[in-house]
């Protein structure tokens, strides 16, 4: 009788197939086998084989199904968990990182200004070649711009200024223009809704000039607060 219902079970082992890799578009399913029924419609003497051959059956739908689950379920983590990278977007940079104190400006016309010391450049969107973040995915982004000056001497002309800009457009422009203070600064914080594309940057205008060295008192940041697309 043991080597009847291995005989019966044989061609049903041999029939599966079981791919376990739930990322494989081409995994092949299984289906039950349709001689189960047939062999139930024989003697009594294959009804235990009958029996074992449709449980298996029974198991094997019951298990693909599970399978299945737990494939979707799979994907949906897969794609939260890459919109959570694709969401970690954050720069922060600084002037320079010179032992001493070294200004740009004043020029003669706006000039763009090029942050040199990258602290952070989560996503990549800050170009240190030409000192503009490129927004990689469109939301709310906030962002931080400090401008610092030192005259050089008391008395002398402070012009401590300089203006935040999106695709060219001033969007705010901090400034300390006296002759009182031998150096200033100035800090904005903006929360602004940017699109993928758009162009931050930071100019300095005609007449102003930046100091600054390895106390990074000139920086400029940002990073995604929440996406909206």
């Amino acid at each position: 009788m043991r080597a009847l219902v291995l005989l019966c079970l044989l061609p049903v082992a041999l029939a599966r197939k079981y791919d376990w890799n739930p990322r494989d578009p081409n995994r092949p399913t299984s289906t039950p086998d349709p001689n189960a029924v047939n062999a139930c419609q024989k003697t009594d003497q294959y009804c235990g084989c009958c029996m074992m051959v449709q449980e298996t059956n029974r198991l094997q739908m019951y298990f693909n199904e599970v399978l299945n689950m737990v494939e979707e379920e799979y994907n949906k983590t897969e794609q939260y968990l890459n919109m959570i990278n694709d969401s970690r977007i954050a720069f922060s940079v600084a002037l320079n990182n010179e032992s001493k104190m070294n200004c740009i400006g004043p020029f003669r016309e706006n000039t763009s200004v090029i942050y040199r010391t990258v602290f952070l450049n989560l996503g990549d969107g800050y170009n240190m070649s030409t000192g503009v973040f490129t927004v990689p995915r469109s939301g709310v982004y906030s962002l931080a711009l400090t401008v610092y000056s030192d005259a050089g001497t008391p008395g002398g002309s402070l012009a401590a200024c300089a203006t935040l800009q999106v695709n060219g457009k001033v969007v705010a422009g901090p400034s300390e223009r006296n002759m009182q203070d031998q150096e200033d600064s100035v800090t904005i914080v903006v929360a602004l809704h940017l699109k993928a594309g758009d162009k931050v940057a930071v100019n300095l205008p005609i007449g102003c000039f930046l100091c600054d060295d390895k106390s990074h008192y000139n920086t400029f940041s940002g990073f995604l607060l929440y996406c909206t697309e």
